[in-house]
């Protein structure tokens, strides 16, 4: 062969294997990837489909159907599958069209995640927790929060129906995908909101139909968009419950009080409708009247009363009795109770309405005066004991206390106080009444008269007869006879001798003579001594009977002394 004809061969030789290697380059199956396919029979309920260079496999044919997927296919058409393997052990592919549409949707879910874009799915099972969603291929999980803005109990109506939806979250390598039909529900209701909103305005009268009723108010559907009528707006009169004014579907007229265009946030109100029950309220109740009126509301702090629709005044706790100062109102008055109040203040500006109810009553206190004027005796119950008196109750309700200094006029009140105990029936001298204090003050001692006025003339240096009361080891206490005024004589002060000054040498009962020392009527003090009146008589008879110098004894002189006031004694 000549060299020409050599290098012509081998030319053609290179041209058929480029071309045999391309074309089985374009006919190279690998396993894991998709390709395309043509059906070249359909066998009962599989698919024969030729994947190229002389390879088959077969499909069910409900892989080709599901849904959003009716329609059928047919010889000749075109489809791609996912390549699992290039030869079974009968010498076929193992092919898949619903993995070849997963990986075809993966990709655009991906992009249409990425962009923040819808996708359309069909909801056709439910499982734990929400739904399963087909994405063309591709299967994701609705969660049962997100399918609508407001709970779903039924779900089957949105089954086998396309639908668009938004993918909150996905993970390849997980083959998770997570859906949300809410969001885009959402989306649709902002913008359409937003739409509605820009026609409403502020005073704006509605027509709206009652959706929801709460316990704070109720939505009313304004026609796509919901507003709020709050309680406080139903009517001028308290409203306890929404129901108490309307119902769900009812139709009502309403006023557009504000809009919020930034949350779309729109309150209502029907007693802007009406006439404000407040306008001329200071001439309609004038203070210090006297009307009655409904207790609608008791509260910790008072009770409400409805004097008119519209028109509630408060009694606080402090105005609801003239006695009961600690108790609830709740005790005092009752729901829906029927009471006559007095106007005590009235404000226009922030629409209050102060009432009294103890002022329609009589004043405690000035009918105890009335009653019981200064000076008079009355009877009560102990109802308390403290540290400076005692408290009596009194008629009407009230009390009266009697203080430590007027419990005894010759003992200290803190010694006296604990022979009285609660529930002790006393009686006592009204000494004074402060109606706008709300005092009366109250003594027992004074019921016994006043020792010191009764005394008589009584002075200092007079020398009087005791009877002995009680023995004690610092001394006596003795009690000035024909008189109530006691007093204590010390031990010092029981004699002349200091030999003499021991208190046993009485008896309780014994009489005794003594000389004032001191007698001060104003600072209600008495004070005698044995021993001065022992030496002023040492004195008195040194001076009558003889001296030392005289020769006489000291006991030769006070014998003569004693001898001569035992006669003028008898």
């Amino acid at each position: 062969m000549s060299a020409g004809l050599q290098s012509a061969y081998e030319s053609s030789r290179e041209d058929f294997a480029s071309l045999l290697e391309e074309s089985f380059r374009e006919h190279e199956i690998t396993e894991g990837s998709v390709v395309k396919g043509r059906v070249v029979a359909i066998e009962k309920d599989v698919a024969v489909i030729d994947i190229g260079a002389k390879t088959e496999g077969r499909v069910a044919l409900k892989e080709f159907t599901g849904p959003g997927r009716d329609q059928p296919i047919a010889v000749g058409d075109e489809v791609e599958v996912y390549v699992d393997r290039i030869e079974n052990a009968l010498g076929e592919a193992v092919i898949s069209r619903d993995k070849a549409r997963r990986e075809e949707s993966w990709v655009k879910l991906e992009k249409a995640f990425e962009n923040n874009e819808r996708v359309s799915g069909t909801i056709f099972n439910q499982v734990k927790g929400g739904y399963t969603v087909d994405l063309d291929g591709a299967v994701a999980f609705l969660p049962r929060s997100q399918v609508d803005i407001r709970p779903v109990r039924d779900v089957t109506p949105l089954m086998g129906t396309p639908q668009p939806f938004q993918i909150l979250k996905m993970d390849r390598r997980r083959g998770n995908i997570v859906v949300s039909r809410r969001t885009v529900l959402e989306e649709s209701r902002a913008e359409q909101r937003s739409e509605l909103v820009a026609n409403l305005e502020e005073g704006q009268v509605i027509d709206g139909v009652v959706k929801n009723i709460t316990e704070y108010g109720a939505f009313v559907d304004l026609g796509g968009i919901d507003g709020l009528l709050h309680v406080t707006d139903m009517a001028w009169r308290r409203v306890n419950h929404p129901s108490e004014v309307v119902n769900i579907g009812q139709t009502v007229k309403v006023k557009i009080i504000k809009i919020n265009h930034e949350t779309h946030r729109i309150s209502l109100g029907i007693k802007q409708l009406l006439a404000d029950p407040w306008e001329g309220i200071a001439a309609r109740y004038p203070v210090n009247a006297k009307l009655k009126g409904r207790v609608t509301n008791i509260t910790d702090y008072g009770a409400f009363v409805e004097l008119e629709p519209g028109i509630e005044g408060l009694i606080h706790v402090s105005e609801m009795s003239w006695t009961k100062k600690n108790v609830h109102p709740g005790k005092i008055v009752s729901t829906s109770q029927e009471v006559e109040v007095q106007i005590l203040e009235v404000d226009p500006v922030k629409r209050r309405i102060s009432l009294g109810l103890k002022q329609t009553l009589q004043n405690p206190w000035e009918a105890f005066s009335e009653k019981h004027p200064v000076g008079s005796e009355v009877e009560g119950e102990v109802k308390n004991k403290t540290e400076f008196g005692l408290f009596i109750g009194l008629e009407g309700d009230v009390d009266g206390m009697v203080h430590l200094s007027d419990l005894d006029w010759n003992r200290p009140g803190e010694q006296v106080i604990d022979e009285f105990k609660k529930g002790d029936v006393v009686r006592a001298q009204v000494l004074d009444v402060d109606v706008e204090k709300e005092r009366i003050s109250l003594g027992i001692k004074q019921l016994a008269g006043d020792p010191f006025a009764d005394a008589g003339e009584i002075r200092k240096g007079q020398v009087v007869t005791c009877e002995v009361l009680e023995v004690k080891d610092s001394g006596i206490e003795v009690k000035i006879v024909d008189t109530d005024l006691s007093t204590f004589i010390r031990r010092a002060e029981i004699a002349r001798d200091r030999g003499d000054q021991r208190p046993e040498r009485f008896a309780a009962g014994e009489k005794v003579d003594a000389r004032v020392t001191q007698f001060d009527r104003k600072a209600r003090r008495v004070q005698l001594s044995i021993k001065a009146l022992e030496m002023a008589e040492e004195k008195e008879a040194i001076a009558q009977y003889g001296s030392a110098d005289s020769g006489a004894s000291l006991g030769d002189i006070l014998g003569a002394a004693l001898k001569a006031r035992a006669g003028d004694k008898k």
